[in-house]
């Protein structure tokens, strides 16, 4: 998808986003800060491994709202695709990028066994 000059840079240097997710039980909209992470020109949202509300919504319902706010504000619509494969999950949460997580989690099998893992879709 292309954007502007602004969004495209958000996306090269910020870290932080908001994200509001469907709710699966409650159906109301849910909004938290989260971290991305871009890797080869694709993003991506992780956390450390346990289950996770937002996850769980986005399995439910993979629509939601990717919300920039730092080195520009916009709101784009995006689907979440879950990443189950485990080479996949392996390839993207071995990446130097997650630097951060592997620092947390000093077990790397657990880490691409068991974290959340959806690859953003700007729709």
């Amino acid at each position: 998808m292309m954007f502007d000059e602004a969004i495209e840079q958000a996306l090269a240097q910020d870290l932080t986003i908001d994200m509001t997710t469907m709710g699966r039980k409650s159906g109301e909209p849910k909004r938290i800060e989260i971290w991305f992470h871009g890797i080869n020109g694709r993003y991506y949202i992780t956390g450390t491994p346990g289950p996770r509300d937002w996850y769980a919504n986005l399995v439910a319902n993979p629509a939601f709202t990717f919300h920039l706010k730092h080195t520009t504000q916009a709101d784009l619509p995006a689907r979440a695709r879950p990443i189950t494969d485990p080479a996949e999950r392996r390839q993207v949460l071995t990446d130097p990028v997650m630097n951060w997580y592997h620092e947390q989690v000093k077990d790397m099998d657990k880490f691409v066994d068991q974290a959340p893992l959806v690859e953003v879709i700007f729709v």
